[in-house]
């Protein structure tokens, strides 16, 4: 079955030699695997061989590249179940990845799993998550998120989140110019007036 397998696979046959791969039970050629299958978009059979060749070969690309394919098979309740086992999955690039890719609900679960709030907070803006980018955005800490989740509910009118953020943002003043042009070119006196205010008291 592996000699099968690796001539399919060299033919191009892809689903074939994942077939005859896992017959044989044998992950020698995971590498080659992984390439075909991506470049044919053959998600669904790439997670059943993974599967497979995680259970032999330690390697921190099988992990790494079955994540990706769960969240491309949009399996994302077993994505987090995996990751949130034990595993050598490189968490970070798959999520990073696959919020380059605009899949953005199954980068949130990554980010979330591994703590990294300041591209929570970003996901969560991209999503349309607001609240949740602020709350995200507390944790991480640190002004260039604050800039970005100001920016994002200022453009979505989402005035209350915005002025959450802004209050964090005016207390470094080489920020404010920033912040107050981001108003102004909205029209948003009032809401910048208000925001000002604020900290101004606070």
């Amino acid at each position: 079955w592996y000699k099968l397998g690796k001539a399919q696979l060299e033919n191009g046959q892809v689903v074939e030699a994942i077939d005859s791969y896992l017959k044989a039970n044998d992950a020698t050629d995971y590498a080659e695997v992984i390439e075909a299958a991506e470049r044919e978009e053959m998600y669904d059979d790439l997670v059943k061989y993974l599967l497979m060749a995680r259970k032999s070969a330690k390697d921190q690309l099988i992990d790494t590249e079955l994540v990706y394919a769960y969240a491309k098979t949009e399996a994302l309740g077993a994505m987090e179940e995996f990751v949130s086992g034990t595993n050598t999955a490189n968490v970070q690039q798959v999520g990073d990845r696959l919020y380059e890719e605009r899949a953005f609900k199954a980068a949130k679960i990554l980010y979330q799993s591994i703590h990294n709030n300041s591209k929570l907070a970003s996901t969560h803006v991209q999503l349309g998550e607001y609240t949740q980018a602020v709350d995200a955005a507390k944790k991480a800490n640190n002004s260039l998120t604050w800039k970005e989740v100001n920016l994002a509910c200022v453009q979505a009118k989402q005035f209350r989140c915005a002025e959450i953020a802004g209050m964090y943002i005016i207390r470094h003043p080489d920020h404010l110019e920033e912040l107050i042009a981001q108003y102004e070119k909205g029209g948003h006196f009032d809401e910048l007036m208000a925001l000002l205010d604020s900290g101004l008291s606070s």
